[in-house]
């Protein structure tokens, strides 16, 4: 007997023939597979390397009170993220509650009146429509004189780089860059896409700061968009780089002097990044961080094998499983509301916490649709676990992200359509 199937068929729910199939899928994956492995080693010695020429120790996970002046945890965390993205200054905080809050520093920080900050890669991502004033908010930056502007892909998915050209002025103080997809069917940008929009734009005016929304994108590949020219890039630590262990947080790293002002508005004018405690959370930072690439590299198998899976099912994904990536996000067009609404209910029942739990559409702060969410996650929201979400419009997209283990991934998957084909 295979106690294995049995136990997936009999005890967890899958069908027969999805478990075939994913089997089938997983034979023809194989060379995929085995392309992540030099990627996945690279970066994991990378990430040694830099923690041992910081000397990381033990000290350095314990906790300090009050203002957090010398707090050598936060210091040594800053002197890891900043060395390991090869930028020269770093912010890495608990207090930052998400990537959306991390860039919204960033902004903040850095524009001011009568500037205009220019998106080359489209609009951006739902929850920073209201950061920009895209969509009307109290505390935006359109409120305080700051414009916006944008340069949408071509119809082929491609950057638009005579666009960019064209709409550089001298009001342009900040080009911005969104690596990941978010809620849009394109190709996420890889390295050498970022690095060629740093070029341009630096050959256009050279003082012009670029930015990077690097959230789903790091270790994806050997190199990071701030290894490549961009001034400032910032993420959230429960996604990847938190590797599964960070209970909360985001990270900003780039240009020193732009650091130094963006931490002016993370605490207050003259006391910058010199306060600040981190409550205890250093040792998981940075135990996560160790662990990132390989949980990174897990989750892309799991992305993969959801892509090739769809397609032997005959849905459009997008990247394809033998296409690129940038990050770890997989895109699913399904063919109606209730099959989205159905493979986010089979991704929740594939959870470790909370698989009783049933998600339904809500109107969630941030976004213009109901949107459905499925995660059962050991931290809240981590998007590095597995998860599943999509807002309830037309052309009927899932995005389908993480796992803290290939296995679990692949289980959400089998779930996920499982669910569909009940």
């Amino acid at each position: 007997m295979n106690f294995k199937r049995d136990l997936l068929i009999n005890n967890l729910g899958i069908k027969e023939e999805v478990l075939n199939l994913c089997e089938e899928a997983e034979k023809e994956l194989q060379e995929e597979f085995e392309k992540l492995k030099e990627v996945r080693e690279y970066n994991q010695y990378k990430v040694l390397n830099v923690m041992q020429e910081c000397r990381l120790s033990d000290t350095h996970f314990n906790w300090t009170t009050g203002y957090g002046y010398n707090d050598i945890g936060r210091e040594k965390t800053e002197e890891i993220y900043a060395k390991l993205f090869n930028a020269e200054d770093a912010i890495v905080r608990p207090i930052i509650v998400n990537g959306t809050h991390a860039l919204s520093l960033c902004l903040t920080g850095l524009l001011r009146p009568n500037d205009e900050i220019l998106s080359v890669t489209g609009k951006p991502y739902d929850t920073l429509e209201e950061t920009i004033g895209i969509r009307e908010s109290k505390g935006s930056l359109k409120e305080f004189g700051i414009t916006y502007n944008q340069v949408d892909f071509l119809e082929n998915g491609s950057i638009d780089y005579d666009g960019i050209k064209e709409k550089i002025n001298e009001r342009t103080k900040m080009v911005f860059i969104q690596r990941s997809k978010g809620y849009s069917w394109r190709d996420s940008l890889s390295i050498e896409d970022i690095k060629k929009v740093v070029d341009l734009v630096k050959s256009v005016n050279e003082n012009i700061i670029i930015m990077t929304d690097n959230c789903y994108g790091e270790f994806i590949e050997t190199k990071e968009p701030t290894e490549v020219g961009v001034d400032i890039m910032a993420g959230s630590l429960i996604k990847n780089p938190g590797g599964g262990l960070a209970l909360t947080g985001g990270y900003i790293v780039g240009k020193k002097e732009l650091v130094e002002l963006i931490s002016y508005r993370l605490t207050s004018p003259g006391i910058g990044k010199e306060c600040g405690l981190t409550f205890g959370t250093t040792r998981n930072v940075l135990q996560g961080l160790f662990m990132a690439p390989s949980v990174v590299s897990q989750a892309v198998m799991g992305a993969i094998l959801c892509a090739k899976m769809f397609e032997k099912l005959d849905y459009e994904v997008c990247p394809k499983s033998n296409e690129r990536r940038s990050d770890i996000i997989q895109i699913v067009k399904l063919n109606s509301a209730q099959e989205i609404i159905d493979f986010c209910k089979g991704i929740q029942a594939a959870a470790p916490v909370d698989s009783y739990v049933s998600p339904e559409p809500w109107a969630m702060p941030g976004y213009d649709s109901d949107v459905i969410m499925a995660a059962g996650a050991f931290i809240q929201g981590s998007s590095i676990e597995l998860s599943a979400d999509a807002p309830i419009k037309e052309p009927y997209c899932v995005y389908f992200q993480g796992g803290l283990t290939y296995e679990h991934s692949k289980f959400g998957v089998m779930k996920g359509i499982s669910q569909i084909l009940k």
